[in-house]
């Protein structure tokens, strides 16, 4: 038993999709032999474990074969260190990005969004509006803005936004004919929210408001990955149906390491227009215990007023046309809130919610 006959045995040994042996590769870095007793060290350019596993297996095997015995072999593939993904923002004049999702429609994300966005635009902020609800753009109606198209600058063939109660809007539904259904898979979903953000001339803003398509999908993780989001706030309605899926939306929150700025309780409660009455239609009050488990804040209780409604219908958003009424005081609340929260973001150094891969380091000691 030599060294000389136990090279010659793994020279039987193709590295895996490859023609050549692990010997003439010079991946077998070491040989020491007791008796016959073989210590082999091998090093793979693979971290693959059915890599290392395979050459592990037809080693021992051919080494058995030419009666060898306490084999050991040891196989080092390279490691792979954790590193800290680099930050990827793709418009970075603006200063903080706030996604508004909910887990499923029909709940007054697109509302909340507007008149969030105005709210803020009131505090003396500079805001903008990216409607990234590419199946649903409502929110040029909202804002009195669906017969507009934008300008092109042609020099550099990007679109300014459009302007209305001091806040800069993009949407899917300037872009295409009213009424227009969107038929399109994850890529280019994927695609049309980068050029949002990249084809649109947005000023240096200190917010963008992001109103998200309902759920937790393609979108979502596009956006996370293309710009660091400074908060995440859910919109729910009181229901329990509702509930379940804010749940999903915030865990989608924690799982992208998005900060989560809050909850809004929408529809909480109704107030009635001609006495002034409160009704709890759909309960209130339901989403603390769900703000308690997530370790956030509800924002806002925005009761069910016919004014909100008739204000999104006719482009009137209500924080703007009717600023003392219930709802938009409760709008202009959550806007103080949200920015305590993002100066809170800002002095913990900023977010990063590119999602860390885990690590892989395998070294078979066998």
């Amino acid at each position: 038993m030599t060294k000389e006959s136990i090279l010659e045995a793994l020279k039987a040994i193709k590295y895996p999709n490859f023609d050549k042996d692990i010997v003439s590769f010079n991946f077998v870095k070491s040989v020491l032999l007791e008796g016959k007793s073989p210590t082999i060290l091998i090093e793979v350019p693979s971290s693959s474990q059915d890599v290392s596993k395979q050459i592990y297996d037809e080693s021992l095997k051919a080494l058995e074969q030419i009666g060898c015995e306490n084999i050991q072999i040891q196989i080092k593939t390279p490691q792979i260190q954790e590193q800290k993904p680099t930050k990827k923002n793709i418009a970075p004049q603006i200063k903080h990005f706030v996604m508004i999702s909910s887990g499923k429609g029909g709940v007054g994300k697109s509302t909340t969004s507007v008149n969030l966005a105005i709210a803020l635009a009131q505090s003396g902020k500079k805001v903008g509006l990216l409607d990234a609800d590419i199946y649903g753009p409502n929110i040029p109606r909202m804002l009195g803005l669906n017969q507009n198209k934008p300008q092109v600058d042609d020099r550099v063939k990007k679109l300014y936004p459009l302007k209305a109660f001091g806040v800069e809007m993009i949407s899917m539904g300037v872009l295409y004919e009213e009424g227009q259904s969107l038929i399109w898979r994850g890529p280019m979903i994927m695609r049309a929210i980068e050029q949002l953000l990249t084809d649109v001339l947005w000023s240096e803003l200190d917010i963008l408001v992001i109103d998200m398509p309902p759920g937790t999908g393609d979108a979502q993780l596009t956006l996370a990955q293309s710009v660091p989001v400074s908060a995440g706030i859910t919109v729910s309605t009181p229901q329990s149906v509702s509930l379940d899926d804010s749940a999903r939306s915030l865990d989608m929150f924690k799982k992208l390491h998005i900060p989560v700025a809050g909850i809004i309780e929408n529809m909480s409660g109704f107030i009635c227009p001609g006495c002034g009455e409160e009704y709890d239609i759909f309960g209130k009050g339901t989403t603390q215990a769900l703000a308690d488990e997530y370790q956030t804040q509800v924002l806002a209780q925005i009761p069910l007023e016919p004014k909100v409604r008739e204000g999104g219908d006719q482009g009137k958003p209500i924080t703007f046309f009717d600023p003392t009424s219930k709802s938009a005081q409760e709008y202009l609340q959550s806007a103080q809130k949200l920015l305590a929260f993002l100066d809170k973001v800002a002095q913990q150094g900023g977010v990063d919610n590119t999602a860390i891969q885990p690590t892989k380091n395998h070294s078979h000691m066998h």
